[in-house]
């Protein structure tokens, strides 16, 4: 799966994850680190990636075509509880096409998942 980290995803979740035989992508050490949610955003969409954040923001664009978005709220994150709630959902939803049009958010408990119709 293609998959662009946020900065706020721990790096041992980014070694997870190509270790799962991912094609990641982490704007930390690169000219990107630090750009704006919607260069992000246009940066994910022009690789064809699903977004990994801890930014709730990412959910505005929802109603949109694109390949996913993953979002980790939690109470009290750390790096072992954001790189937890990543793999699991990842392994909910294993596959690119599980994950077209459908941000999922992962908070200590529970899951969200939002679907765009078909028709919209």
């Amino acid at each position: 799966m293609r998959i662009l980290v946020d900065e706020n995803i721990p790096r041992m979740t980014v070694a997870a994850l190509k270790g799962l035989a991912h094609d990641v992508r982490d704007l930390r050490g690169t000219e990107d680190k630090g750009i704006p949610d919607d260069d992000i955003w246009a940066l994910a969409q022009s690789e064809s990636r699903l977004v990994v954040t801890t930014d709730k923001g990412f959910a505005r664009y929802r109603g949109l075509v694109h390949c996913g978005v993953l979002i980790v709220r939690l109470r009290r994150p750390n790096r072992k509880t954001i790189h937890d709630r990543v793999l699991k959902a990842l392994a909910s939803f294993p596959t690119e096409m599980d994950w077209q049009h459908t941000v999922v958010t992962m908070r200590d408990r529970a899951r969200t998942v939002w679907r765009r119709r078909a028709d919209a």
